[in-house]
């Protein structure tokens, strides 16, 4: 029995996720590329340009995803997916890295592919903000981010039993870093003065502005993306044998393989 995607992901599709990714990388690494010389304050305009520009590309990606390819009962899964994400939020809220919004996105994304995992992402990340009152110049950076999370779990080798498990719990860890180094990098220029061996240095060589984010994401991060990367983890180790069943059994249920 070979699984299909809930969100079938057409050539046009992958192309449209491709320039997305290129943009959503150019917007979390630009401190990298900024010139010599460059002011730069809290009224800077560099994240609030791409916090506006983000929601656009989102909104095409969706758009995309969704335009005659979804099915009412995929958008229905997604519906109940994204609100069980949207009820986890409030348990932690990101206090101290307590975050398995993550475990769903990647069990979601695993079982329903990579368009479906895309739209979690996005959808479970605005529904949660706008229910905890994290709406912010951030949340397009999360929401793309989170999408990609999704999608990524949906490209992982296919294995079964518990090799699926630890295929999905390194990833889980891999990605809540990866997830948490970016949030922080599109920001750290303006979370700390200048003059430390961790600030922002405006048209420092890329190498010497990398060795002074990792300064300062170890100093102030560190912790919470390793709680983040552990409470993943040991969900799916629990969690997700059942998750996984649950779901597989709905996506046969919903005629979403073959």
């Amino acid at each position: 029995m070979k699984q299909r995607s809930a969100v079938p992901v057409r050539v046009r599709s992958t192309a449209v996720l491709g320039v997305a990714a290129l943009i959503g990388l150019i917007a979390f690494v630009w401190p990298l590329f900024v010139a010599p010389g460059a002011a730069l304050d809290n009224n800077s305009q560099g994240p609030l340009i791409f916090a506006l520009l983000l929601p656009i590309v989102i909104v095409i990606v969706v758009t995309e995803l969704t335009s005659g390819s979804i099915s009412p009962k995929a958008l229905a899964m997604l519906g109940v997916v994204s609100a069980l994400g949207t009820l986890t939020r409030p348990l932690g809220a990101g206090t101290a890295g307590i975050e398995l919004i993550f475990f769903l996105l990647i069990i979601g994304g695993r079982v329903f592919g990579p368009g479906f995992g895309f739209l979690l992402g996005n959808t479970t990340l605005l529904v949660s903000a706008l229910v905890t009152g994290g709406v912010g110049p951030w949340l397009p950076y999360q929401m793309l981010a989170a999408g990609f999370v999704g999608m990524g779990a949906a490209l992982l080798p296919r294995v079964g039993g518990w090799a699926e498990i630890v295929v999905l719990g390194a990833y889980c860890f891999l990605s809540a870093f990866l997830y948490g180094w970016l949030m922080d990098l599109a920001f750290w220029p303006f979370a700390l003065g200048t003059g430390t061996d961790a600030s922002f240095l405006a048209g420092a060589p890329p190498l010497e502005n990398v060795r002074r984010f990792v300064v300062f994401n170890v100093a102030t991060s560190m912790g919470w993306n390793l709680m983040r990367a552990i409470i993943n983890v040991v969900a799916i180790a629990l969690l997700g044998p059942a998750m996984l069943r649950i779901l597989r059994r709905a996506a046969r249920r919903a005629h979403f393989v073959d």
